[in-house]
């Protein structure tokens, strides 16, 4: 490996370790359904790799590699085009409609999501933003204003998961930017009106928090996909169902989890790998929150201290917010496990943002 790439093998090495995961994941969930749609049992775990991995892998070293000044120079056009994106997936025979949902843009064969990749033109441009010198009292309403036209964009298709992490890496890094105590308040009092006023605006939000506080309540209905987790998670024990690691043997994801491929892989990794495997993936986030964070403190510029803080944060909070709704700690909000759910769009990105990540890391 050349010298001049300065790589950050311990973070790549981290983020190696859940794709790596992932891929093994996804090959043995997907077999069944695979096997009854295509004939195969190897038909998804392909088209991840096509479509999810290598593609990443390669953006995520284009941006390894572009400098950091490129990046920020295209901050609101960055943003702007995927604004435009996210407007796109209403125009007929453009957008994809899917469960009710209006979040995908059709390119041939191929489905990519604009929502997920706001969440990284989001934070370039928010980052920026920040870093600049400006009076507390414009910034904070300046803030909720920007933050307003974002969660719009997102209620409109809806896209709630990916609202929820915007807005909780977005406030981290407002409170990590040097305000008054007073202004810092006003923001968790800001989120708390919006929170409430979504839920006033569209009241099924209300009756999915309370099947989340009152889980007996509709066990085929609203809890159905939860209770299934949980019973995923509690037949795996402590080394899975199978002992020691028993991959490939789980039974829940013959039809039962719904989902078990994308927003309920961390079930199904309870069932087939126990408490020990779980243990395992909440140790790699942890890891990888502490080397992001690590990288961000040695940051002098502070563009590149909040870039570098908003990217750790986003994949380790998407990461908890994911295992939270499996395990019930949490509503479920359908938020893909970083790395290692199915889907493509939010592996490209989180390889993008690892990629800014090991660039910023070189500094």
């Amino acid at each position: 490996m050349p010298k001049n790439l300065n790589i950050d093998y311990t973070l790549l090495g981290i983020v190696a370790g859940l794709i790596l995961l992932g891929i093994v994941m996804i090959s043995t969930v997907s077999a069944p359904l695979s096997l009854e749609k295509f004939g195969n049992t190897w038909h998804y775990s392909v088209h991840q790799l096509l479509f999810a991995i290598i593609p990443g892998l390669l953006l995520g070293f284009l941006f390894f590699k572009i400098p950091l000044s490129v990046i920020k120079k295209f901050t609101i056009p960055l943003l702007l085009l995927n604004l435009i994106a996210l407007i796109l997936v209403f125009i007929p025979k453009i957008g994809v409609s899917l469960n009710n949902s209006n979040r995908w843009i059709s390119l041939g064969p191929i489905l990519f999501q604009p929502s997920e990749f706001l969440k990284i033109t989001f934070l370039i441009y928010i980052s920026a933003w920040l870093s600049r010198k400006k009076s507390e009292k414009k910034t904070v309403i300046t803030f909720f204003v920007i933050l307003s036209i974002i969660a719009i964009f997102l209620i409109s298709q809806p896209d709630m998961g990916t609202l929820m992490i915007i807005i909780a890496s977005s406030i981290f890094l407002y409170l990590i930017t040097p305000t008054s105590i007073l202004y810092k308040f006003s923001i968790f009092v800001g989120t708390g009106i919006l929170a409430i006023l979504m839920m006033i605006l569209a009241p099924y939000r209300m009756q999915r928090l309370m099947s989340f506080l009152h889980p007996e309540m509709n066990p085929l209905k609203e809890n159905y996909q939860i209770n299934q987790s949980l019973m995923s998670i509690g037949s795996g024990k402590i080394w899975g169902i199978n002992p020691p690691f028993g991959l490939g043997t789980s039974q829940q994801k013959f039809g039962f989890l719904p989902n078990s491929m994308s927003d309920s892989i961390f079930a199904i990794i309870g069932e087939e790998m126990g408490f020990i495997g779980c243990l395992i993936i909440v140790f790699l986030f942890l890891f990888l929150l502490w080397r992001g964070l690590k990288i961000a403190q040695k940051c002098s510029d502070k563009y590149l201290y909040l870039l570098a803080s908003g990217i750790v944060i986003w994949l380790v909070i998407q990461a908890f917010f994911n295992i939270g709704a499996v395990t019930s700690l949490l509503p479920l909000t359908g938020i893909p496990l970083p790395f290692i759910s199915y889907g493509g769009s939010h592996i490209i990105v989180e390889m993008i943002g690892i990629g800014i990540l090991l660039n910023i890391s070189k500094k």
